[in-house]
């Protein structure tokens, strides 16, 4: 029993689970990230004996699929797992105890993925730059190359970057690493995580020589969170026969070679394998390379509203800027969580926080997946309403300069279902002149 006051206090603290406003609402971090309607729809399919012959043909299909978007002709393992998951499985069928493994410090998510080799026995280095300045740059691969040299024993196993790191809103060039390994002559595996940059950032596992490329399905893919995966080379292969980290759940070799039929040494998830075919048909009807160019034209635009705005950018290399999110400097004195709180509760819209060693100091605009040009203009819209009601004095209107690049850059995306019918502007001026 409580009494009134606790009651009070309790209905308070619990959220309203039923809270459901007019609109949808705007899920604008970086991941997961909004799921298409017609990828909820077929998850909601009736669930099939995942040993079964209809399994089966959707194993092998999303297998095959799922090479194409990595950008290998080698296996692509999927596990019933998050990221992390998948994080643990490249390390523990590669690796033995007590390996040295360099590890590159480009934000929060390549510090979880240093702390995990910990914990596994594991004897991580981390590379990069110091203090906040090395979470607004790019993996420096010559800072890579200059340490294997030093590594004349070849002790290091492994190097692994982050591709795009989702804290941050900065995205390496993976094959400038992949150079600096092969300068310096050095046979250590190349592990790349890019959970967040798969479907969204250009990835090519096989052309650019990555050995272990970590993803997951609730970023670029517009799934919900729930799979994940190791696209593997064969040099990995090779390696992992000698590897000696105790797995069982993540061991490449019964997985891969059940899913020579489209089926798994346990049970999948059924359901998302569902959603994966859908989003995979999506993507292949969109085309890979649109899918790349929408993503890069989309984080353009936002940038140019924060430019507007009088904002700094997260990221302060050209080069590395991300087309998966955009991280937002907060003027000194300002609380970028208290900024973020506002916005959802006056407008219905998450946008990221900032994690690790920028927490409070800057959030994170999400524009991959299921985003196109007029789910940016409202997110930017009420990121500026919530700027300026946060008090911050704003250079310029922001969103007119996401308007005008946005202008700038369009193409019909959509097609009237006659085949003959004339273009609007021509239907018109026929109308108009009649």
């Amino acid at each position: 029993m409580y009494n009134t006051a606790q009651k009070s206090r309790r209905e308070r603290v619990v959220p309203d689970l039923n809270f459901h406003p007019s609109g949808r609402h705007y899920l604008q971090i970086p991941g997961p990230s909004p799921v298409p309607d017609r990828i909820l729809r077929a998850i909601s399919y009736p669930t099939i004996d995942h040993r079964g012959p209809e399994f089966g043909a959707l194993g092998r299909k999303v297998l095959a699929g799922i090479r194409g978007v990595f950008k290998t002709e080698h296996p692509v393992v999927i596990y019933p797992a998050s990221g992390t998951g998948a994080w643990e499985a490249a390390l523990s069928n590669t690796m033995n105890k007590g390996d040295a493994v360099l590890m590159y410090e480009t934000g929060h998510f390549a510090s979880l993925w240093k702390n995990m080799a910990e914990r596994l026995g594991l004897q991580p280095e981390f590379l990069g730059m110091s203090g906040l300045e090395g979470w607004r740059r790019g993996v420096q691969a010559d800072m890579i190359e200059a340490r294997l040299r030093k590594d004349v024993r070849h002790e290091i196993k492994a190097v692994c970057v982050v591709h795009n790191e989702t804290s941050t809103g900065v995205t390496s060039d993976i094959r400038a690493v992949r150079r600096a390994i092969d300068a310096a002559g050095h046979p250590a595996l190349l592990m790349v995580d890019t959970i967040s940059g798969l479907a969204s950032a250009d990835y090519r596992h096989d052309e650019w020589g990555v050995d272990v490329t970590i993803s997951g399905s609730q970023k670029g893919l517009m799934l919900p969170p729930g799979i994940s995966f190791n696209a593997v080379s064969p040099k990995a292969l090779e390696v992992a026969k000698r590897a000696t980290l105790p797995k069982s759940f993540w061991a490449w070799d019964e997985i891969i070679e059940m899913n020579k039929t489209g089926y798994w040494p346990y049970t999948p998830s059924t359901n998302l394998l569902y959603g994966l075919s859908e989003a995979l048909d999506m993507i292949t009807h969109e085309g890979l390379d649109n899918v790349f160019e929408r993503h890069q034209n989309l984080a353009a635009a936002c940038r140019a509203a924060v430019r507007a705005w009088g904002l700094e950018i997260q990221c302060v290399e050209e080069a590395c800027h991300s087309p998966v999110l955009t991280g937002v400097m907060m003027p000194s004195g300002v609380d970028a969580d208290l900024v973020r709180k506002l916005i959802y509760e006056n407008f219905n819209m998450s946008l990221g926080a900032g994690l690790g060693k920028v927490k409070g100091l800057m959030f994170r605009i999400g524009h991959l997946g299921d985003c196109n040009d007029l789910t940016l203009v409202a997110t930017l819209g009420g990121c500026q309403m919530g700027l300026r009601m946060s008090g911050i004095q704003l250079k310029g209107d922001g969103v007119a300069a996401a308007l005008d690049y946005l202008q700038g850059a369009a193409k019909p995306v959509a097609r009237y279902p006659h085949e003959h019918a004339p273009p609007a502007n021509q239907a018109l001026q026929t109308r108009l002149a009649g």
